[in-house]
């Protein structure tokens, strides 16, 4: 996705705080090369490096073919011209092979000790600070309905919205994170219809349950009774949709909701009422999940602002009315079809809703970019709003980005709230933590710990496992959720992560406890094995990781780096010894490594809304 113009100027200017990578200088210096071996200017758009493949030697790979015009000789010739000159002029190249067209370099040893200092000099490394003229992202997230509580695709949401946000911000954006509640409608009115007609005053103080569960029930209780009253129309020879618009309850719900439209004092207090104990609710599972908001938006607030911008829409002929009343959008001039904006009977649409929410949302925030995160059923849907808000003179309308995400089922298939099918948010987080305590008790992980340690290392695992097994997957993608796969303590997951993070910890304790000051810079002398040298290559990946992640929305680009991270470390703590070496400068610099991979661990899960244990 091409970045909006004030956005490129900004990171332009922030790459005036960035620390130069070893590509950066070896491509400033293939530049020079070019320009006193053949008298050419090339831009920095044609130097193409990138890791060298583990069948050949080297750490970076030149690509030379682009520069074939310049030098009027065949790809080898050129290839050893251009590496006979950087292993003169460039510290940083050490040694390089020609295979074909493909120039291989040998990064020299001092530079990867060079880099290793700069990473550990910076506690915030990959990171860039937000300054108070950076671009405004809101990033819209949870979306939930207030008839029934949060459930395991909305833990996707929330989970995918708070890492999309950390990374924004860990790449200079500033950030309003922001929930718009679907607080009103007709599925708001079957609930409230069952709790009046069948609820005999229960309130989540009588009934001792969670006021989201609560209204929930009432939502699942409403659809079972409309299904007994329309299976008996539809044996009279109604249709499944004759049988709906008959039902009594549903006639009863609709005219619920016109009082509502109406501002009924009853039928308005009885909504504030319900709808308080589910907010209560959801405050408990945002709790539990580690997400929040800085803004929250209400639908009962947006459809009348919404209702007005179409009506201003109307007058100024960009919309128009059909004879039934109705209020529509023409968008075939645009490759689309006719929307609906307002139904015959002037009640709004959730297209209208989302309209009057942006109006909201412009009028108090300065926006450069807004993001939502919606699933990819409503993908038509933000097509459609970014040409209307566009056509009605928002600003970012045509630039909105729909961040679009796969559905998340279970081994055993769809779920289906109408039907209390759907696997709650808040029995997966409690079943999570049960997990993660069970599989720790059976490791022996908690021999030595005190009940609140034990309470909190199962919290945080659990979490923690929940997290990273939804994010480490693409979001476009579909994915079915295991919770036996997402607790492992060997390969890609959440807590084999946190069990390497808390090992380094113990390591880094125990040097710390022997003397060993991990900021003091390591001396450029010092040798280190192909491993390590890897090791630090990889942490410096850190950094153009999280560029990515914020250009592509893409959390699982942080998620899969870390596994590789770490199971690159684990296998440097497999071969090499750290506070048994005899070395003392070795001892050191593997400390230092450690240490700094502890670091980046820690940051990139951070991203992920994961914490991690100093111990487990």
């Amino acid at each position: 996705m091409k970045l909006q113009s004030a956005d490129y100027l900004y990171l332009c200017t922030r790459k005036q705080f960035e620390i130069m990578t070893v590509e950066q200088q070896i491509s400033n210096s293939v530049i020079t090369a070019i320009k006193e071996l053949y008298g050419a200017d090339i831009p920095a758009e044609q130097i193409q490096l990138q890791k060298t493949r583990k069948e050949f030697s080297g750490h970076l790979t030149l690509v030379v073919f682009p520069f074939l015009r310049a030098s009027h000789q065949n790809p080898e010739l050129t290839a050893q011209a251009i590496g006979e000159y950087l292993k003169k002029n460039e510290p940083a190249v050490s040694d390089f092979n020609v295979v074909k067209g493909f120039l291989n370099m040998t990064v020299s040893c001092a530079t990867w000790i060079d880099l290793l200092n700069s990473i550990n000099s910076q506690p915030d490394f990959g990171i860039t600070k937000i300054l108070p003229d950076a671009p405004l992202v809101m990033i819209e997230y949870s979306s939930p309905n207030t008839n029934k509580p949060l459930h395991l695709g909305h833990v996707r949401n929330n989970l995918l919205g708070f890492s999309l946000s950390e990374i924004m911000k860990a790449n200079g954006y500033r950030v309003v994170r922001t929930n718009i509640v679907n607080d009103r409608g007709i599925h708001i009115c079957k609930s409230m219809l069952a709790w009046q007609k069948w609820g005999n005053g229960e309130t989540p103080e009588s009934s001792g349950k969670k006021g989201d569960h609560l209204i929930g029930d009432y939502y699942v209780l409403f659809n079972s009774k409309l299904k007994e009253e329309t299976e008996k129309l539809e044996a009279e020879g109604f249709t499944k949709e004759e049988a709906e618009n008959k039902s009594s309850l549903m006639l009863e719900a609709h005219a619920m909701l016109r009082k509502w439209e109406a501002g009924d004092k009853e039928v308005r207090s009885l909504w504030e009422m319900m709808n308080n104990w589910v907010y209560a609710g959801f405050d408990e599972t945002y709790k539990a999940l580690g997400v929040a908001f800085d803004k929250i938006y209400y639908e009962s607030q947006t459809y009348l602002i919404g209702k007005q911008k179409v009506e201003e829409g109307l007058e100024k002929g960009i919309f128009y009315k059909r004879p039934d009343g109705s209020v529509w959008a023409d968008l075939t001039g645009d490759g689309l079809d006719e929307k609906l904006l307002l139904r015959s009977d002037g009640t709004s649409v959730y297209m209208t809703q989302d309209i009057g929410t942006a109006k909201m949302r412009f009028d108090d925030f300065p926006i450069s970019k807004m993001i939502y995160v919606v699933g990819n059923e409503q993908n038509y849907h933000f097509q459609v709003l970014s040409i209307l808000l566009d056509k009605l003179g928002f600003a970012f309308g045509k630039g909105l980005v729909h961040f679009s995400y796969g559905m998340v089922e279970l081994p055993e298939g769809k779920m289906k709230s109408r039907e209390g099918t759907v696997v709650d948010a808040d029995d997966l987080i409690a079943e999570m933590i049960k997990t993660a305590r069970e599989i720790s008790q059976e490791l022996g992980k908690f021999d030595d710990m005190t009940p609140e340690e034990v309470d909190n290392i199962s919290r945080i695992v659990g979490l923690g496992s929940l997290k990273y097994f939804i994010l480490k997957v693409d979001p476009k993608k579909n994915m079915t959720f295991n919770p036996k796969e997402s607790i492992d303590f060997n390969g890609n997951t959440g807590s084999f992560i946190q069990y390497t993070y808390a090992r380094i910890r113990s390591v880094l304790r125990k040097a710390a406890s022997d003397g060993i000051d991990f900021q003091e810079p390591l001396p450029i002398t010092t040798e280190i094995s192909e491993k390590e040298e890897s090791l630090i290559q990889k942490l410096a990946d850190f950094a153009d990781t999280v560029k990515e992640a914020g250009e592509e929305y893409s959390p699982a680009l942080i998620a899969n780096y870390t596994y590789d991270l770490v199971k690159e470390f684990n296998q440097f703590y497999h071969d090499y010894s750290i506070l048994h070496e005899e070395n003392l400068d070795k001892k050191k610099f593997r400390i230092i490594l450690s240490a700094n991979v502890a670091k980046i661990v820690r940051s990139a899960m951070s991203l992920l809304g994961i914490e991690v244990p100093e111990r487990m």
